[in-house]
This record gives structure tokens, sequence and C-alpha cells, in this order.
């Protein structure tokens, strides 16, 4: 009678031997392009941060965008090229990014919250998703103006200490990892997800549509990184969001960068009239968005390693 070593070893054996996987594994980085398309598929906001990630994206011309509210308590305000969301609570506003200077401050923030009823003079809280110029460059205008409280993680507020920008807030509140910031009938977790830059976060919050409540999250820096170690973290970021945010029951995805995952084209659906809301894309959905992006970002440094091999350099990024 065979052992119970020998019944297992042959088990294992066709695992062990010729047979191979479903799928090889990736090679080259558009090996693992080639896998985030077909993640995607046919869906255009998985394609759209397919296209949002690649290494040869080119960033379209500025336009306005008119003012509207995504959902009941969530109004964007911006241009094709970044926008800022206005979190609306029973106590005041959040207002998640600040554009890039204090003109946009005066000449779209505040007039696009006036457009679609909101009061900007109940803005509470700016929070700069990262320490990029594009995101904070309004803050200190609003805070002078209205009294608002500026928020940022240290490591960016260190950032932004180190590199003196122009229009850089004057230094405030520190978000922590898992911090929660309540206003009237809203509460927000700060989650740091570094990569993009050090101290990017993305909340997630609640949002409500019709009436119902859903789980949003906003993802706070989408282009990445110029090094490889950057990138590095980047990844580790995305794969320990997607943790997070199935046990948050995350369903609604959001960016500040509407370019990046077909938003702007989402706000133009519901402008014209959809009866669903196209950015509650459920909670398998956002973990497929999560997943196109690791993948992404696999083959980014994929690239990067390939290049430092063959003794090419990569080029910085903004």
């Amino acid at each position: 009678m065979p052992s119970r070593r020998t019944v297992l070893a042959a088990a294992l054996l066709p695992l062990a031997g010729g047979a191979r996987p479903a799928s090889a594994a990736p090679k080259t980085a558009q090996d693992y392009y080639d896998r985030a398309a077909k993640l995607a598929g046919d869906d255009p906001v998985l394609k759209a941060l397919v296209k949002a990630l690649s290494p040869d994206l080119q960033m379209p011309a500025v336009q306005p965008v008119k003012p509207f509210k995504i959902f009941d308590n969530v109004a964007v305000v911006g241009t094709t090229f970044v926008q800022a969301m206005a979190l609306l609570t029973s106590k005041g506003v959040i207002l998640i990014d600040a554009m890039g200077s204090p003109d946009d401050a005066r000449k779209i923030i505040i007039p696009g919250l006036r457009a679609v009823g909101v009061n900007p003079t109940h803005i509470k809280y700016v929070v700069a998703a990262h320490g990029h110029d594009d995101h904070f460059g309004g803050a200190q205008y609003l805070a002078d103006t209205y009294g608002a409280r500026v928020m940022m993680h240290k490591a960016d507020w260190d950032l932004i200490a180190k590199e003196r920008p122009e229009h850089a807030p004057k230094r405030d509140l520190e978000i922590t990892d898992g911090q929660k910031l309540t206003l009237g009938d809203a509460t927000i977790v700060f989650h740091h997800r570094p990569g993009h830059t050090p101290g990017t976060v993305s909340p997630v919050f609640p949002v409500r549509w019709k009436g119902r409540r859903h789980t949003a999250i906003l993802w706070g820096g989408t282009n990445p990184p110029a090094t490889t170690a950057a990138k590095r973290t980047y990844l580790s970021s995305v794969r320990t969001a997607a943790v997070a945010m199935r046990k948050a029951g995350v369903d609604v995805e959001l960016n500040n960068h509407g370019g990046a995952d077909y938003g702007l084209t989402r706000i133009e659906q519901l402008r014209a009239g959809a009866t669903k809301n196209p950015f509650i894309i459920g909670p398998a959905r956002t973990q497929r968005f999560m997943k196109v992006m690791e993948t992404m970002l696999r083959g980014r440094i994929l690239q990067d390693q390939q290049k430092a091999a063959s003794g090419r350099s990569t080029p910085t990024c903004c």
C-alpha cells in the first residue's frame, strides 16, 4: 500500500511538472499594460485609468467645467485639468483640494459653489489631498477670506516647506493616517497613501444619491512619481487601499483629475439627466479599478528597471 507521502507527491506532480499556468508571468512592461487593458475590458472608467497611467500620457488642453452636484451632498468645481470637490454637511462645507492659485479660488471655486447653491462662507475646512500646487493653490485665500482651516499630511507640509512653491498655504492642521474629521452629519476618514507624493491622502466619506447612502473614496494622487522607489511605495499604497476599501464597502470612485477616470464624462452624463449615477460603480468594480492601477504600476516599475539595465535614464515627472 503506497505511503501517505507517496500519494501526496503524486497528487502534486502535475503542478510541479510540465503543466503551465493559465497565463504566463509578464516579462515586459508592455505585458503588464496589455494585462491591465484586458482587465479593463470595455469599461470606460477602467479604460480611462489605463490611459492615465500609461507612460506616454498627453495632457489635454485646459477648459472650464460647469459646476455640478454629482451627489446630493457633493459638488464639483474646476477645469478639465483639475477639480475641487465640496462635501456638503449639516454644519458647513469640507472642500477637498483648492486648485492652483488665489485667482482659481476667486474666479472658479467661489462662483462655482454659488452656482450650485452652496454658500462659500460655509467652507470650514480645505483639505489638500497632496502637496502639489494645483491642489493647494487657492487654500490660503479661502482661509483668509472665510476662516477655513487648511489640512494636509505632515509629509507634504514638509514637502512644500522645502520646495517653497508659489501660493503655498501657511502650515495649519496635519492629517494622520486613519484620522477622522466630523463636521455635522458627515465623517471623513483620511487614509495616507504615499507614492504620488510622500503625503498623499485618499479620503473615504459618505455620499448620498437621491437620499440613499453610499461610500466614496477620492483617490488623492494618480500620476506615477518619477523614481522607481516612489513607484514601489505607490504600489504598496494601492494594495493596502484595496483591502481598506473592501472593508469599508466603498462603492463610489472619485478623482481630483476627472480625466484620469472618465469622471468628466460622467459629470456630463449626470448633467444630461442620467437616472443612474455613473460614479456609483459598486464594490466589485472599485476592486477592479485598484487591480488595474496595481497592474499598470507594476508595468511602470518594470519599465524603469529595463531602462536602467539598458543604460537609459528615466525622465523626471511633474
